[in-house]
């Protein structure tokens, strides 16, 4: 455990249970997904959210994002999305790419939550005719780009206005443990309960080697949705090892476990920050002000962070990363 990285707790180490879980299913199995442990995926999800699952193993966040999205919009059709998105600005295209041409349409908003007037008066801006693309997906992420959770009545006003239009709702959730972590809800109360109909549920950031779990709710998956993964090359021959990944960090709510350490972590920090922060910290991400001056004085004594812009920074702390091993920078964020 280090001290030091707080870059992105992508480069985190994998949790000893999700390599012990890795050698115990190194032996011969149905290839792909017919494998036992890809097989009750759909079970253990459906006890953890409290409702009937299908479940779809990915070992991207990029490609969960972009098949659910191309499950649910057709090439002509458009995904309404914040304007700052991962799908947006951090995909290369992705979403577009695998619908085989859905337009994102970008969305003002605090925080990286979309506005919800901004979200009405752009679909009532669109005439309905052939010339205009036509929304069919609202996408949100939770925690968000800038680390905030969504509550459950927020993301059911996004919902109501997707229904009433006839849009399928999406959550991006790289961090949804950790704004789980936060909110001490149910799963089940910012996911199907709030009216999403996808989750992309991360697991890579919270302890797992590559595994992330494409959960749809309500019956929204079904015909097509393993054809655009075996399509978009994510049929592994050995998946075994990414659903062993995800049970083990099932097993006894380990995920849950690893991002409320991770989000004790960032509080901490936070508290150290003060005024420096430029959002408030609701899960492990950290928005900071620091001059180039401090930032270099952080890098020099052997902290890594990512530069947000001028003046300004993005720390991330990790599942092995728990208030004590963060104490070295508070203390050195404090004594600036």
């Amino acid at each position: 455990m280090t001290a030091t990285r707080f870059f992105s707790d992508n480069a985190a180490a994998v949790h000893p249970a999700v390599m012990e879980a890795l050698v115990a299913a190194n032996h011969v199995d149905t290839a792909y997904d017919g494998d036992a442990l890809s097989q009750s995926l759909d079970a253990a999800f459906s006890d953890l959210f409290e409702t009937d699952c299908e479940v779809v193993w990915v070992s991207t966040g990029t490609a969960a994002n972009s098949i659910i999205l191309a499950h649910f919009v057709r090439p002509w059709q458009g995904i309404l999305c914040y304007e700052e998105a991962h799908i947006e600005v951090d995909e290369c295209g992705a979403p577009t790419f695998y619908s085989g041409g859905a337009t994102l349409m970008p969305l003002p908003g605090r925080g990286a939550k979309i506005d919800t007037a901004a979200l009405k008066a752009r679909i009532a801006g669109i005439r309905q005719d052939v010339h205009q693309v036509q929304p069919a997906a609202v996408s949100i992420t939770n925690a968000t780009e800038y680390g905030l959770a969504w509550r459950p009545q927020e993301i059911g006003e996004i919902s109501e206005i997707a229904r009433r239009k006839g849009l399928k709702l999406h959550m991006d959730g790289a961090r949804f443990a950790n704004a789980v972590a936060f909110l001490g809800c149910a799963p089940a109360d910012v996911t199907w309960r709030a009216g999403v109909d996808a989750l992309s549920f991360g697991f890579t950031k919270n302890g797992a080697m590559m595994a992330e779990a494409i959960v749809f709710f309500g019956g929204s998956g079904g015909a097509g949705v393993r054809e655009l993964k075996k399509r978009g090359g994510h049929l592994l021959s050995k998946g075994r090892f990414v659903a062993a990944q995800i049970r083990a960090m099932l097993k006894d709510d380990l995920w849950l476990a690893n991002a409320r350490a991770a989000n004790a972590g960032a509080a901490k920090l936070a508290a150290a920050c003060g005024s420096r922060l430029l959002y408030p910290v609701e899960a492990n991400e950290l928005f900071v002000r620091l001059s180039n001056d401090e930032a270099a004085k952080l890098r020099g004594a052997g902290f890594d962070f990512y530069d947000w812009g001028e003046g300004a920074a993005r720390l991330v702390v990790s599942w092995d990363q728990d208030a004590e091993a963060v104490a070295p920078l508070a203390a050195a964020i404090g004594a600036l």
